[in-house]
């Protein structure tokens, strides 16, 4: 029985040096080191033997087995390595080669409008406030002076989550949180930009989402004449100085007296062409003096303060100063589009 486990060393080393892959040499070891190989029959039959010849045999099946065992794991790492050669001769890198240009990423042409309508209104000594997009129906509309029954609650068709809370359809009730934080005492001189939702039809001029960014100033003594004033400096500075501003009457639930901003084409510098459908005019927002119901519901006393309030949609900023022709080149993440931007 030692010779046969010597002859089977034998074999099985041999069967593993011709081994020619992973496959064959798993089914050497299957052949001699499974279940049913022939040194698990040797061992089987150690009941025949006498108790001083099973020591012997035990130990010699034992070192058969580790020397066949051996020879599978050297063979199976000289496979491996094989394969690792070959595979990093596949994937070799000529590191003499140029490397690729690593394109810088920008800010979204938004992003770099907000920033600078932001830094303008900062340094007229407005603080910039934010406040959620899911809101409460009480701060989106009723503190805005839109009780639930009111008719202009149809011109902001909105996305409601619940009966009582929507997707915001303006930043106004940014407007009135900061207002009811103050506990009626001001100043209050704020800014409130971010996305608003409305159900709109989604065109080159709509979208059902859209940036805005709205201001308010309340304060002993505010008249119009400040609105008008902040306004002419602000478009002056995002514009340019050549630039000039109209108010016309208009109406806002939750302003009065109302206007509309407008300001004088860049195109024809006023004297009428087709982008400002020959007015010499383009409207760019709309604005009016805190309503002396919405400064009473939000804490204030009308009797003492006063104050301007405005709103303003980002994207069509943009599209003015830049001659973007359609809305949706915003959000389709095209990188041409985007691009043209970087320096914005």
């Amino acid at each position: 029985m030692i010779d046969r486990l010597e002859e089977l060393k034998l074999e099985a080393q041999s069967a593993v040096t011709s081994s020619q892959d992973k496959k064959e040499l798993e089914q050497v070891r299957i052949n001699y080191l499974g279940k049913k190989g022939p040194i698990t029959e040797v061992l089987r039959g150690m009941g025949k033997l006498s108790a001083e010849e099973r020591p012997v045999v035990g130990q010699k099946a034992n070192e058969v087995r580790e020397a066949i065992q051996a020879s599978i794991d050297s063979k199976q790492a000289f496979f491996e390595e094989a394969e690792l050669q070959e595979k990093l001769s596949a994937e070799k890198i000529d590191v003499t080669l140029p490397g690729k240009k690593v394109e810088a990423g920008s800010p979204h042409p938004l992003t770099a409008v907000v920033e600078q309508i932001e830094d303008i209104f900062v340094g007229l000594g407005f603080e910039v406030t934010e406040g959620p997009e899911v809101e409460l129906d009480y701060y989106n509309f009723e503190m805005m002076n839109l009780p639930a029954d009111h008719p202009a609650r149809d011109m902001q068709d909105s996305f409601y989550v619940s009966e009582d809370t929507l997707l915001r359809t303006q930043t106004s009730p940014v407007q009135a949180r900061t207002l009811q934080a103050a506990k009626g005492e001001g100043p209050v001189r704020i800014i409130c930009p971010g996305k608003v939702y409305r159900r709109d039809e989604d065109d080159a001029t709509h979208s059902h989402q859209f940036m805005q960014i709205e201001g308010l100033y309340v304060d002993k003594h505010v008249r119009m004449s400040d609105l008008k004033g902040v306004f002419d400096t602000f478009v002056k500075e995002y514009f340019g100085s050549n630039r000039a501003i109209r108010l016309r009457p208009s109406y806002f639930p939750f302003t009065e007296p109302s206007a509309e901003i407008d300001v004088n084409c860049g195109v024809c510098g006023g004297d009428g062409c087709r982008v400002c459908k020959q007015s010499g005019w383009i409207e760019v927002l709309g604005s009016g003096m805190v309503h002396p119901r919405v400064l009473e519901m939000n804490g204030f006393d009308p009797n003492v303060y006063s104050g301007f309030a405005f709103g303003m949609g980002v994207e069509r900023f943009a599209m003015l100063k830049y001659g973007i022709d359609d809305i949706r080149h915003f959000y389709t993440n095209d990188t041409r589009f985007l691009s043209q931007f970087k320096h914005v």
